[in-house]
């Protein structure tokens, strides 16, 4: 009891230090067990206004946030002036070096001052800020690049002369003459030098580097019509890393060339054109197919009316729209437009500008979804040439090409030789009288006819054989397809009962007891919001109280559900998304399993007819190139491919 009493007083004691400690920071004095204030003294801490120096870095702290945060202002003040050209010089990864060169329209010798003014800018008036046209439009970049750094700034504007102006940890030097073509060169020197603390929070100067390129190359894909040039200037050394010239023609065409120019002709190859409106809005890119996914969402590209953002909302809702052709870990590579009026996005809330906020989420999150899940289902069959490549790679091909002690004939001799060497069409009639005569032994079921002209010419062509009683081998035109048949039929039977499900509400298990969640006000009011969506999917919902819901029916094909955990994941998303697909996708899944074991297993001897009923349904059906799991359902060789296998090329 004494130790349980001497506790007791440790702890009093430690509360009574504590509030004496915050008493004496408000000029107040302890008596007994309160504390009250002296109205002898007067020790407030008084409210007064920080001087422009420190309110600049408070402001650099917000706007430049690394070496990359500089140069997306610098260079996006570029864009804003109509540059067509514009060069980014880095040194060490942009912390001694940053200089970026453009053509655009330049400034006075009287704008010069005024620019390194905090809030001043020539992009707006500042009467209508969901008006905004720009990439820039708070006026802060450069006074905060100049409060935290050595900034100087060399413009000409066309009819006028250059002149040239510097400022150094916030301190403004003389304006002076200077040489410069039309247009303006902004050279930052020694980041954060003015604020040594922020410089322990940046990274190597290779982490640095690939920053930059990486916001030099979103900028990039923001504008086509623009020619951007990144160098790495280290040690007087000049390399270029980034390089590409200004594109012209129809705005899609050189989007779609200046995407292929920064991410390569692999994502092009692979992806697919999307064109989309809805209720004013509309969305333009392009998305890769599924089998041409990657770990992680670094190859995802999202921009709103031209400006490079980082949404959650987009990237859930381009999660959502490849839910159902990805595994788990894997994620979509795309690059897409979001364009809307001005009015319908708000792009102030927050000083970087690289998050906006949409006044109807759902109509802007319903767009990405649908649109991309079309595209996907109109692609049918198709899969990534990425799958072809890493078959001809895993294969055991020579470094180096063979010779050969013979002449090479030309390529219309050695066709009339491989055509005279082919064997003579066997009908099925002949294999079933003499199947030994053909080397088929007794079981002749595994033969295939020849197939005919149009069946070749068909996207997946006609089958030819089976291999291990699990893949098929198929002839097209130009190459051999080799299907997975267990995968390929998983996603035909996950897709018919995906449309069977669709054309009905689906089926509710009541429950003979319901069951109570309880919840917040805030959580259970959210829910029973979206009551009438949950019960087409057979979760129905009934307020039960002050925070809590009665769960009265379950959907059927999920069995037992723990009501609990389900309606948390709902919550979650529906905070997140303002739209639900846990207990959609979780149906989904369902009905992927129950198509996996529904489905041809591996091991099965299947007919020529069965083979080719399985490709033409395939080319039938969307999203028939990967299974439920992301897996691709079938490789396409090139016959050129084969041929370089076997030297013949």
């Amino acid at each position: 009891r004494a130790s349980r009493y001497f506790g007791l007083l440790a702890l009093v004691d430690r509360d009574f230090q504590n509030r004496c400690r915050r008493a004496r920071c408000c000029g107040m004095t302890a008596t007994s067990r309160y504390i009250r204030p002296d109205p002898a003294q007067d020790q407030r801490p008084h409210i007064h206004e920080l001087d422009q120096s420190a309110i600049n870095r408070i402001a650099a702290g917000e706007v430049v946030e690394r070496p990359a945060s500089a140069v997306k202002e610098l260079v996006e003040n570029a864009i804003d002036a109509g540059a067509s050209q514009i060069a980014v010089d880095i040194a060490d990864g942009g912390k001694t070096l940053i200089r970026v060169t453009d053509d655009g329209c330049g400034m006075s010798a009287g704008e010069l001052p005024l620019a390194l003014t905090r809030h001043a800018t020539s992009k707006t008036d500042g009467s209508d800020l969901l008006n905004i046209h720009s990439f820039g439009f708070r006026g802060e970049a450069l006074p905060s690049l100049g409060a935290v750094g050595r900034l100087s700034i060399a413009s000409r504007a066309r009819g006028h002369d250059a002149h040239e102006i510097t400022v150094a940890g916030g301190q403004t030097g003389a304006l002076r003459p200077a040489v410069q073509s039309p247009g303006t060169t902004v050279t930052l020197r020694d980041l954060f030098y003015a604020t040594p603390a922020r410089l322990k929070f940046m990274k190597t100067d290779r982490s640095e580097s690939m920053a930059v390129g990486d916001t030099i190359r979103r900028l990039a894909m923001a504008e086509p019509a623009v020619g951007f040039i990144l160098r790495d200037v280290t040690d007087g050394q000049v390399k270029d890393v980034f390089r590409v010239p200004a594109e012209n023609g129809e705005l899609f065409e050189a989007l779609t060339r200046r995407i292929g120019r920064v991410l390569g002709k692999n994502f092009t190859d692979n992806a697919i054109a999307i064109d989309a409106s809805r209720d004013g809005l509309r969305l333009t890119g392009l998305a890769a197919l599924p089998t041409f996914s990657r770990g992680n969402g670094i190859s995802q590209y999202l921009f709103v009316n031209g400006r490079p953002v980082r949404d959650k909302l987009l990237t859930g809702a381009l999660r959502a729209a490849y839910m159902d052709v990805l595994p788990k870990d894997r994620h979509a590579a795309a690059v897409l437009f979001v364009d809307c009026p001005p009015e319908l996005v708000d792009v102030n809330v927050h000083p970087a500008k690289t998050e906006v906020r949409f006044r109807d989420t759902g109509v802007v999150r319903g767009l990405i979804v649908s649109a991309l899940r079309h595209a996907l289902a109109d692609s049918g069959h198709r899969s990534s040439t990425t799958v072809a490549g890493a078959t001809l790679g895993a294969m055991q091909t020579p470094l180096q090409p063979r010779s050969y002690q013979m002449d090479r004939p030309s390529a219309g001799a050695r066709h009339a030789s491989f055509m005279g060497q082919m064997p003579s069409v066997v009908t099925n009639e002949q294999v079933s009288a003499a199947p030994d005569a053909l080397g088929l032994g007794e079981d002749a079921s595994a033969y295939v006819p020849p197939p005919l002209a149009d069946d070749v010419g068909l996207p997946l062509g006609a089958a030819r054989g089976q291999l291990h009683e699990t893949y098929i081998i198929a002839q097209t035109r130009d190459g051999i397809v080799l299907v997975d048949q267990h995968a390929a039929h998983e996603r035909l039977v996950y897709e018919r009962l995906k449309a069977q499900s669709a054309k009905s509400v689906v089926a509710a298990q009541a429950l003979l007891i319901p069951e109570i969640v309880s919840l917040d006000d805030e959580d259970a009011t959210i829910l029973l919001e979206h009551a009438d969506e949950l019960a087409k999917l057979g979760l129905r919902l009934e307020p039960f109280g002050s925070g809590a819901v009665a769960v009265r029916e379950t959907p059927a094909i999920l069995g037992e559900v723990a009501c609990k955990p389900l309606l948390a994941d709902i919550l979650d998303e529906l905070k997140v998304e303002s739209d639900s697909g846990v207990l959609r996708s979780r149906i989904d899944a369902i009905l992927s399993r129950m198509s996996c074991h529904g489905s041809i297993r591996a091991g099965r001897r299947m007919h020529g007819d069965e083979m080719n009923a399985l490709l033409r349904e395939m080319e039938r059906t969307p999203l028939s190139g990967q299974c439920n799991h992301g897996r691709p359902t079938y490789v396409e060789l090139k016959l050129s491919d084969i041929e370089r296998l076997f030297g013949r090329s």
